[in-house]
């Protein structure tokens, strides 16, 4: 059964159709249930009589998809789901749609789709995706011409759809110097940085202390950087297993079995568990991987927290991703032009005020006059707000805000700001900010 903000979304869709739009994209959170959404709709759609071809951008995905729709009731003999890939190659041979539907849209842009597209023109399209950006920052506006944007992650929270989370960032790798390729972090480089023993007894250390004994999803570097974390934790008492999409299906299906019984506690992957994969509740997200992507960051994220009462999710960024991007519920304004690459990835077009305690690192967004009291402690204020005087003054932080944009070093709480405001400034090394700043030697 659709929830009542499901309904709505369909509606505003059919609306966008009324109003003349041909090829529409829905805008719903991770959690949200965009599979039942898009079920729906091919199940109206055949019901009627029409052809539907869903894409998906990977073959894990088909037969998930396929049962749900089986399940919904879409009439079968009439949709067609599969691989982008596959459907480009067997276009000669495909029934006319009569309604393409696109999973993951953010995807849309790469010429398989088009192909796609530009063989069926007279279809009507409708995409669904969380994030509707590139990971260069473009937009949706030349393969779709309407957003049809659903409720925000804060309201699925509020009203018991998604688990409320604690989210905490204990950075445990240097990242200076890390190669970009193709508007990512390159795997290579990265690997090297976490494939050290003490990344690997941190990120142990800090799973005992937050989250000790919660199913938890890490999401690593590279095939090898996730093997490798399976074996850590396992060699340090904490059954972990790693998957991915080369393993044979039995495999899978026996690991992810194995993770839906508590037999396993922690499932190392790197990214095979993100976009769409079906995969049992989990408690803890642990985020080795730093990435320029929103979509990633989000879905990653997101991942542990699915709706089940009492349930208080955990993330463990061991990556700074929330300084890129700020929290996964953060509200995001959505555009079919996408970002100019002078925002750098803001949540909105202001800036996020916040202010961290110096005693128990809690972050909130102060009051508008007066001096702030921390809601946690009951810290009160001095006007000037303390500076961090030593590198050896890094702890780990309950993170539940950011200032992603650091104009001075006395804006910065921790190394990791530091580090971000030192690459702004194009300095070095972080150590030397506030001497160079201060005029020190």
């Amino acid at each position: 059964m659709l929830r009542p903000y499901q309904i709505e979304l369909i509606e505003k869709a059919r609306d966008a159709y009324r109003n003349g739009a041909r090829a529409p994209c829905i805008v719903l959170p991770c959690g949200g249930g965009k599979s039942v959404i898009v079920a729906e709709m091919a199940k109206s759609a055949t019901k009627k009589g029409n052809q539907v071809l869903f894409l998906v951008h990977r073959r894990e995905l088909v037969e998930q998809i396929k049962r749900t729709f089986e399940w919904w009731g879409v009439d079968m003999n009439r949709c067609d789901v599969m691989m982008v890939q596959t459907a480009s190659r067997r276009i000669s041979r495909l029934p006319a749609p009569d309604l393409i539907i696109t999973d993951e849209n953010h995807h849309s842009k790469a010429s398989t789709y088009r192909k796609v597209y530009d063989a069926f023109p007279n279809a009507k399209r409708i995409g669904v995706t969380a994030t509707p950006i590139r990971l260069d920052g473009s937009g949706l506006g030349d393969v779709n011409d309407a957003l049809v944007v659903g409720v925000s992650s804060k309201w699925l929270i509020e009203h018991q759809y998604l688990a409320p989370y604690d989210y905490y960032a204990p950075s445990i790798a240097d990242l200076t110097g890390i190669k970009i390729r193709h508007s990512e972090y390159e795997t290579k480089s990265v690997e090297k940085a976490m494939l050290k023993t003490a990344v690997f007894g941190d990120a142990i250390k800090y799973y005992r202390q937050l989250a000790s004994g919660k199913q938890a999803i890490c999401y690593c570097v590279s095939v090898n950087h996730s093997i490798a974390m399976a074996e850590e934790f396992s060699s340090a008492g904490i059954i972990a297993e790693h998957i991915d999409g080369t393993a044979p299906k039995a495999d899978r299906e026996r690991i992810i079995d194995d993770f839906r019984k508590g037999k396993i506690k922690i499932l190392c992957n790197v990214d095979l568990i993100s976009e769409g994969f079906d995969v049992p509740d989990c408690e803890c997200a642990i985020l080795l991987r730093p990435t320029k992507s929103l979509t990633l960051y989000i879905q990653q994220s997101m991942r542990c927290m699915r709706y089940k009462k009492g349930k208080r999710a955990v993330i463990i960024d061991h990556a700074g991703n929330y300084a890129r991007f700020g929290m996964p519920d953060a509200d995001r304004k959505w555009s079919l032009d996408g970002r100019k690459k002078s925002e750098n990835n803001r949540d909105s077009d202001d800036e996020v005020k916040v202010t961290q305690c110096p005693e128990c690192f809690y972050t909130f967004e102060p009051p508008n006059l007066g001096r702030p009291v921390c809601p946690a402690c009951g810290y009160i204020f001095p006007k000037k707000e303390r500076t961090l005087d030593t590198e050896e003054d890094t702890k780990l932080e309950k993170i539940t805000g950011f200032t992603l944009d650091f104009s001075s070093p006395d804006d910065c709480k921790n190394m990791h700001d530091l580090q971000v405001y030192a690459k702004k400034m194009g300095y070095k090394k972080a150590g030397a900010t506030f001497r160079q700043d201060k005029g020190a030697g």
